[in-house]
């Protein structure tokens, strides 16, 4: 399988990757711009749009763009992140065609017509009502406003209610306008997709869109810090986050292998210290992000009222003791779940065609899956133990607990518990 990358004359960027003996395809139109492009008086608008994409054009009503796709047994979605909107169909190989035409139609030329703008915000606020009431959801949206305070990057993707509640067709076309620009967005395909005849097609839909110039997004900047909400339930929630290196870090892979071995599945640390040996906690794990300037781990537990203490406390000795500790039978472990999930993905071809897209987005090519493997490789016993000890002498967590958290130790003090 072989990457094939062209970039139309109006800048937009186009991946594809074919996969012989499949009869399907994944094919997306990924636009570079997500929750951290938006100003404060727009939080939410890029979620909003995602919406609104699937309410109708002036060629197709919400309810034929849902016939359209299944029509011909395929399916069609969306999803916003921080740097990235992401609209993506599935289908089989006569229809790869069909389906860029129906996503270049969705994407970029949305009616956003008042009805349908009062019936999506009502969905998106329900939406944000589910978070609010799931304790194990809303925790990693505060953690990002602890950890990033007063920042694009900090704030909630589906944005505050207030806000929701006042978007209208302006609020939508402007970001639009700001950020769906050529150059901010990438084609990516693979499966059963012949590469010419996709080419020319993107030509027909999108070789006509104008090129103009986009602001970068403001520049994330980690901040330790402590939030506290009181819940009657009956678990404590706690989360909490470090910061790590950027995607383009010669240190990503090196934080990705410690947080495996951290928390990233059964064998990992802290599930058998605090899950297996102690009993206090059903879920506990660790992730590492990366991100085009920023990174971080992400620490997650939820225990009882009278074992949050206990656990916070075990946590951090856990992560002092790893920065010594931790030998090299755990880390080649983790080096083989971060292989082994990376290959195992890639036999999707959903997984695929993101991964063309986050590539260019991040590096503006895309990189064999035998260099990012050399890459693990090529992290070695030392690089792991120092990643750890830094981590341990930043010390400097951003810590966020919901529910009966009466019995948790202040951030101080586990930040020294940390550091000693």
């Amino acid at each position: 399988m072989s990457v094939e990358i062209h970039t139309l004359s109006n800048g937009l960027r186009i991946a594809v990757e074919t996969m012989p003996g499949l009869h399907s395809a994944s094919i997306g139109l990924y636009i570079t711009a997500g929750g951290r492009h938006e100003r404060i008086e727009q939080n939410g608008v890029a979620h909003f749009l995602e919406h609104m994409a699937f309410k109708g054009t002036p060629r197709r009503n919400a309810r034929q763009i849902a016939e359209e796709i299944e029509d011909v047994g395929g399916y069609i979605n969306a999803y916003t992140g921080k740097e990235m909107t992401a609209y993506y169909a599935r289908v089989l190989e006569p229809d790869v065609e069909s389906a860029l035409d129906l996503l270049s139609d969705i994407v970029f030329n949305p009616l956003f017509d008042q009805p349908d703008i009062e019936v999506e915000r009502n969905v998106i606020l329900q939406e944000i009502g589910q978070a609010l009431d799931t304790p194990d959801d809303i925790i990693f949206d505060w953690l990002q406003e602890t950890a990033f305070p007063e920042q694009p990057f900090g704030r909630t993707i589906l944005g505050p209610a207030d806000r929701v509640s006042s978007f209208g067709k302006p609020d939508l076309s402007t970001f639009v306008r700001e950020h769906y620009s050529p150059d901010q967005v990438i084609l990516a395909a693979s499966g059963a997709v012949d590469p010419e005849r996709l080419l020319a097609a993107a030509e027909k839909h999108l070789g006509h869109l104008k090129a103009r110039s986009a602001d970068a997004p403001l520049p994330a900047r980690f901040h330790g810090g402590e939030r506290r909400e009181t819940r009657k339930l009956e678990q404590v929630h706690m989360a909490m986050a470090f910061e790590s290196p950027t995607a383009v870090s010669d240190e990503a892979h090196t934080a990705q292998i410690y947080t495996v071995a951290m928390g990233g599945g059964m064998s990992s640390r802290l599930f058998q210290q605090l899950r297996e040996q102690r009993g206090l906690c059903y879920t506990i794990f660790a992730q590492a992000s990366a991100y085009s300037d920023i990174g971080q781990i992400t620490l997650y537990a939820g225990t009882g009222p009278d074992q949050i203490g206990e656990l916070c406390n075990l946590t951090m000795d856990t992560l002092r003791q790893s920065a010594e500790g931790l030998d090299q039978a755990e880390i080649d472990r983790a080096r083989a779940q971060l292989k082994a999930g990376m290959l195992m993905g890639l036999e999707s071809p959903s997984a695929r065609a993101e991964r063309l897209a986050r590539m260019i987005a991040i590096w503006g090519r895309v990189p064999p899956i035998e260099e990012t493997l050399a890459k693990l490789d090529a992290v070695d016993f030392n690089a792991v133990r120092d990643f750890g000890q830094s981590l341990a002498l930043r010390s400097d967590p951003a810590v966020v607990l919901l529910g009966p958290a009466s019995g948790a130790p202040e951030r101080a003090a586990l930040a020294a518990r940390l550091a000693a």
